[in-house]
């Protein structure tokens, strides 16, 4: 930990304030001829999820948090939390109200390593890779001639039913590659 100015923050960095972690999504600084520079900032706090604005003087002092960070791999889900385990087989529980938008990717035992970080030893967040890959259990067979462009179908995968949207050409049991981050199919895996 350590002190840093308003001013020097920059997106990503994690401040405490009143005891919360607060990661900042973006600021922009606000210069005036008589008045010292003002920051407005916007920030997540990690324990809650809730966003919030803040503006302070550029000059004023935050503690900034380096939080820890670790490779792990998705285990298990015991009701109402996820677990993980680390290269050494310690196990983190993560409350599943905390990664909401995640559990439609997490599969027992999956491949994919994820990345846990930490507040005060608690895992507070979870990262999946950019690109994760998963079977189809169910679509729509694709409607023959239809050459209008690029045609999309819904598609339920495999352990998980989630659905999204993908190509008209892929079948049931084709394993396909998703971006974790917006949601969307970007290709088949052969």
């Amino acid at each position: 930990m350590g002190i840093v100015t308003a001013g020097e923050l920059n997106p990503g960095n994690v401040v405490l304030v009143e005891n919360n972690p607060l990661v900042v999504m973006k600021k922009s600084i606000t210069r005036s001829g008589r008045n010292a520079a003002i920051c407005k900032l916007r920030l997540r706090n990690l324990m809650t999820g809730s966003n919030s604005e803040t503006v302070v003087k550029s000059e004023d002092k935050l503690e900034m948090v380096v939080l820890e960070k670790k490779e792990c791999s998705y285990s298990y889900y015991a009701a109402p939390n996820h677990v993980f385990l680390d290269s050494e087989y310690n196990q983190y529980e993560i409350d599943a109200e905390s990664i909401p938008d995640l559990e439609k990717y997490l599969l027992p035992d999956m491949p994919e390593v994820c990345e846990v970080t930490f507040y005060e030893g608690r895992p507070i967040s979870v990262v999946l890779p950019k690109v994760i890959v998963r079977e189809v259990e169910y679509t729509e067979p694709a409607a023959r001639g239809d050459t209008s462009g690029k045609i999309t179908k819904a598609a339920i995968l495999k352990g998980t039913k989630h659905e999204l949207q993908v190509s008209a050409f892929v079948e049931i049991g084709d394993k396909i590659e998703i971006d974790s981050e917006t949601g969307e199919f970007r290709r088949r895996c052969t």
